[in-house]
């Protein structure tokens, strides 16, 4: 409409220079015309930002809704990988613990074989804030301080966790290949597990296994980050 309103008043410019009106009708004609295809003009521009704007924070709400359902369930993969880290530091604790010469138990072996011979790791639901990001709409979040923790979130936290659980993985994997290039079966049912396990070499890769605060804490850094995330958007939506 704003458009249609411009051209109409175009033509009307144009056309006042050729009628035959004096010169002080014609230019005050002029002037009136410029005036109102000014103002059309600033109008379809105002409306067309708050079209624009209006858009955009139904795009970052929608975002940010979704991202706490991503947060959530983030939340409960970590706790259930702190409490695997944690079985898996009182697995290795027990067998570095023992004095030189003392025998391991073949029961708590058993027991702890899950958690020894096991790999953890956070697989975060990052598509969608990798999506949001790439398409360049991170700054539609109005709400600064929210829109800094989740990037720190994504592009630190979780990262330096991931970094953590990695080199903790890789560890885990030298004694895989250790136990399975020794490991020998006694019978149909028994195995040389505890002899391998007893070794100097595992008691050495095991024991660098026992080391698992800093990725405690770093799981720590995040669940507490997300659930300041989490807290913001509630705030921020509370309906």
């Amino acid at each position: 409409m704003a458009e249609q309103e411009v051209i109409k008043h175009t033509k009307k410019v144009f056309g006042i220079w050729k009628t035959n009106n004096p010169i002080w009708h014609k230019v005050s004609e002029f002037i009136f015309e410029i005036f109102i295809i000014v103002l059309a003009v600033t109008i379809s521009i105002y409306f067309h930002d708050r079209s624009v704007l209006k858009h955009q924070r139904h795009e970052a709400e929608e975002f940010l809704l979704e991202l706490k359902q991503d947060l959530t369930t983030d939340i409960e993969e970590m706790n259930q990988d702190k409490s695997s880290f944690m079985q898996s530091e009182k697995a290795f604790q027990y067998i570095t613990s023992r004095k030189l010469g003392e025998s391991l138990n073949a029961d708590t072996i058993h027991n702890y074989s899950g958690y020894i011979f096991n790999t953890t790791g956070l697989v975060p639901n990052s598509g969608r804030f990798e999506g949001f990001k790439s398409a360049g709409k991170m700054g539609t979040i109005e709400n600064k301080e929210l829109q800094n923790n989740i990037m720190d979130l994504y592009q630190e936290n979780i990262p330096n966790l991931i970094n953590s659980t990695n080199f903790y993985t890789s560890r885990k994997l030298s004694l895989f290949e250790y136990v399975n290039m020794n490991r020998k079966r006694l019978t149909d049912s028994t195995s040389n597990l505890v002899s391998v396990l007893s070794s100097d070499p595992a008691y050495n890769i095991c024991r660098a296994l026992t080391f698992v605060q800093e990725i405690l804490d770093r799981y720590d850094t995040c669940i507490n980050k997300m659930n300041t995330i989490i807290s913001e958007i509630n705030k921020q939506y509370a309906h």
